[in-house]
């Protein structure tokens, strides 16, 4: 992983397009980048800086040609350095980039030494590459297609060779790869939005697929067993739009899509006009009267909306509810329920744990599968039987911010939905609910007027090296997000628990050292959240806390209150994590990090 972009064209230097590619791909994180074209010969050039800096070294090397490849690179196998970047070559022969692990790529790697090959890096790509040269008699289509059938684990591919300098092959198991199509031109990318503006008609890959793109055509192939089987698919429209990511006045996208979260949450609600099932889809209504259980798996993030939702699904919709990890749920032996809705959250539905989990669902007999998502044309969506797209827009940040807040909204209103059809839900608890959640996105710029107060906080926060955060109930996932949030961009060690868990291990943690983040609603827990808090006061420990406006909470020598705008009751969730996730970016600006681009991450994990 992290970005794919390929072109042909018999019209035009592709080099500008394929560096504006990585550009607009960025917002995935990386470590290091690479474009490789045909000018007369295998030419490439690599950097483990940022794309700006390849693309003076471009300039500087005079690299140009029809067809190319360009990648940016989250390392797997091998540290970031410019020889373990893509794209690699075999040879002189074959260029190649690649998302993904390919997982027996030390045994291929062993038999090609024996036959002589020296690799130049520490990567499971260039061993690929190596490989497709070993498969190649004169057809590259062929020899991909026969080296695919070598290899296990996941990947996005591009392929160009010397002996066929204008094709490019392209593949994908498991990791998003879309074809671009163009007037005398094709392109491939691992994400729409590296195209915008070159094409709106795009073919989303299904896994399995291996395409050839020439300057004026294209074919696919669908993997059947061991051979490659002609395959249709359809050329959708769809805009990219490339002004979505610009900055505009914020010094930061993760900034910019903190302060987006209201009109990102009125987006998410405008075309719910009421509470019915179609919300959800053609098939909600039938698919929702057979459930009694619901499943809901995800990662990260995603993880903690699951997490919060399961209070409303069990508290309003009076419907049990389990959380998995997706990672972990594939891998385990589960008792299936075949009148289980199973529930994916995703913001790029591309994450390639929890769609393996989803079909792993689907393997198991569970096949009433609804998928919370950003993205509509994702493969997760397409997996699913029923979806909600959230109304996030693109989402540059790593560290998810109104992505987390519209799953919420989405997820608040599916359990309106069930409520409703288990008659737990009265007319006017519906009128009720619904004039709240349309309160929110005003709710939540209120909230945003608190960032003085919060930045005022954080310089307390910067010379620190590790921080515990406190919830209950409701409130204990939305502590979970916001110590993720300042351990994903300020690097310090943040720990979330339950507060009532504190005398059962955590209260040794605390002293005068160590920063105490506590969530606190007024809600049935707040006295016995008072109570944790007096415990931590007792030892010393300094006490930043969010408290609603009513719970006569004041600041002291060792408590620091900030109040909240306002009570919201089953919806609070959304508000204080907004709180929090200032409190992380206004931290890692002073730590002087890269908000937006996390050492070590990546935006859209599509490799276990």
């Amino acid at each position: 992983m992290c970005g794919i972009v390929a072109a042909t064209s018999r019209k035009r230097d592709i080099v500008p397009l394929l560096v504006q590619g990585l550009k607009r791909l960025e917002y995935r994180g990386y470590d290091s980048c690479g474009v490789a074209v045909w000018d007369n010969g295998l030419k490439r050039a690599r950097s483990v800086a940022r794309v700006a800096e390849l693309e003076e070294q471009i300039k500087h090397e005079h690299l140009h040609g029809e067809m190319g490849i360009a990648h940016t690179r989250w390392a797997t196998h091998g540290e970031p350095l410019v020889c373990n970047a893509h794209p690699h070559f075999a040879g002189d022969e074959i260029a190649l980039i690649h998302n993904g692990i390919i997982e027996n790529y030390e045994e291929i790697r062993a038999e090609l030494q024996a036959k002589g090959v020296v690799f130049s890096s520490q990567t499971d790509t260039e061993v690929l590459a190596y490989l497709v040269r070993d498969c190649f008699h004169g057809d590259l289509l062929k020899a991909v297609e026969d080296a695919l059938n070598r290899v296990r684990g996941a990947y996005g591919i591009a392929v160009f060779c010397k002996q066929d300098p204008s094709r490019v092959v392209v593949a994908r198991q498991g990791s998003p790869l879309v074809i671009g199509v163009g007037e005398g031109e094709m392109f491939a990318a691992s994400d729409t939005m590296a195209l915008a503006g070159e094409t709106d008609n795009f073919i989303y890959l299904e896994d399995g697929d291996v395409a050839e793109l020439l300057p004026e055509s294209y074919k696919i192939f669908k993997h059947v067993g061991t051979e490659f089987e002609p395959v249709e698919r359809e050329v959708r429209q769809v805009q990219a739009f490339s002004n979505a990511v610009e900055l505009g006045p914020y010094r930061h996208y993760m900034q910019k899509e903190i302060f987006e979260q209201p009109r990102a949450i009125a987006d998410t609600l405008e075309a719910v006009r009421e509470i019915t099932p179609a919300i959800f889809g053609d098939q909600a209504a039938e698919i929702f009267a057979e459930i009694d259980r619901i499943l809901m798996i995800a990662c990260g993030t995603s993880y903690y909306a699951a997490m919060t939702s399961k209070y409303w699904f069990e508290a309003i919709a009076g419907i049990p509810c389990d959380v998995e990890i997706a990672s972990e749920y594939r891998y385990r032996k589960s008792v299936p329920n075949p009148r289980t809705l199973v529930v994916t959250i995703s913001q790029s539905g591309e994450t390639a744990d929890t769609l393996a989990a989803l079909k792993h669902a689907r393997e198991l007999g569970m096949d009433k599968t609804l998928t919370v998502c950003n993205v509509a044309t994702s493969a997760m969506v397409r997996e699913s039987r029923l979806h909600f797209i959230t109304r996030a827009g693109v989402e540059i940040g790593v560290a998810s911010t109104k992505a987390f807040t519209t799953q919420l909204t989405a997820l608040f209103l599916l359990t309106l939905t069930l409520a409703k059809i288990n008659g737990r839900l009265t007319e006017e608890e519906e009128a009720q609910y619904m004039t709240q959640l349309r309160h929110v996105p005003k709710a939540v710029s209120s909230v945003l007027a608190l960032e003085p107060l919060i930045i005022g906080w954080t310089s307390r926060f910067a010379d620190k090296e590790h921080a515990l955060f406190l919830g209950r109930g409701i409130h204990y996932p939305i502590a979970l997000e916001g110590a993720l949030k300042l351990k994903e961009i300020s690097y310090i060690h943040a720990e979330a628990y339950p507060a009532g868990e504190l005398k059962h291990g955590p209260l040794a943690l605390v002293d005068e050292s160590i920063p105490v983040v506590t969530v606190a609603p007024n809600d049935q827990l707040f006295e016995k959240l008072k109570s944790n808090m007096k415990e931590v006061e007792a030892r010393r420990g300094e006490l930043y806390v969010f408290a609603d406006s009513d719970t006569g909470l004041s600041s002291s020598e060792h408590i620091h209150v900030i109040r909240m705008p306002e009570n919201y009751g089953a919806l609070s969730p959304i508000l204080h994590v907004v709180t929090l996730q200032l409190l992380a970016y206004h931290t890692a600006l002073i730590r002087g990090n890269d908000v937006d681009k996390p050492r070590n991450l990546a935006k859209s994990v599509t490799v276990e």
